[in-house]
């Protein structure tokens, strides 16, 4: 019964409804990934074993820290692992180029619930205007005009109803997902800082990350 009502629905919108359809399943599609991808990097969050990793690169436990990265999906100490490899030549910026390619994975397709957010709308504006246009092309039919009048208004007000609904169904996820960005991104930020200040007060103690990078490259 209810499906009946939104084919019937979706049919009175007019054409427009296609394009308003395709946007729709486009911006499920990509909401859907984002929530896959998020849970997933959740899922790979090991906290006990980044503690562990900051401690024994604070006390100079190169070799622990190493051996924590190692096969680890863990985004924090996969950048961990980047960063004592270029040791090196330059920790920092290793740890800063992979921390980059983690919040573009993390934006990605997020342009689209963007553009959809401003499209659906004006989809939805667009069939406005054609079923008004088509209820004006009865007007002068006496017999026709008040049923095709309020036939090409009532086309207009759902083509304008789905794609608002759209737009929100797209607003709401891509503020949540920049959120998340955005804090992954001051995480990320803390972690490498953090890191620096450890690797700085383990070289005063006599511990030095790079020639553990050199004699790790050597291998």
């Amino acid at each position: 019964m209810l499906a009946n009502i939104v084919v019937e629905k979706f049919i009175e919108g007019g054409w427009v409804m296609w394009p308003i359809l395709a946007t729709f399943f486009l911006a499920l599609c990509v909401i859907l990934d984002r929530m896959v991808w998020w849970s997933r990097l959740h899922a790979s969050l090991q906290n006990e074993k980044q503690e562990q990793a900051r401690n024994a690169i604070g006390t100079g436990d190169f070799n622990i820290a190493w051996e924590l990265t190692k096969k680890n999906e863990d985004p924090y100490l996969k950048n961990l692992a980047e960063g004592m490899t270029h040791a090196h030549t330059s920790m920092l910026a290793a740890m800063q180029l992979h921390a980059t390619r983690i919040i573009e994975h993390s934006e990605a397709r997020m342009w689209v619930l963007s553009t959809l957010i401003t499209l659906a709308p004006l989809l939805g504006l667009f069939g406005t205007v054609v079923g008004i246009m088509g209820s004006f092309s009865f007007i002068g039919d006496e017999q026709l005009a008040a049923s095709k009048v309020s036939g090409g208004i009532g086309e207009a007000l759902i083509a304008t109803a789905c794609g608002i609904a759209i737009a929100i169904l797209c607003l709401l996820p891509y503020n949540f997902f920049r959120k998340r960005v955005s804090v992954l991104r001051g995480s990320l930020e803390r972690w490498i800082n953090h890191t620096e200040l450890l690797v700085k007060s383990a070289k005063e103690h006599g511990h030095d990350l790079e020639i553990f990078a050199a004699n790790q490259a050597k291998r």
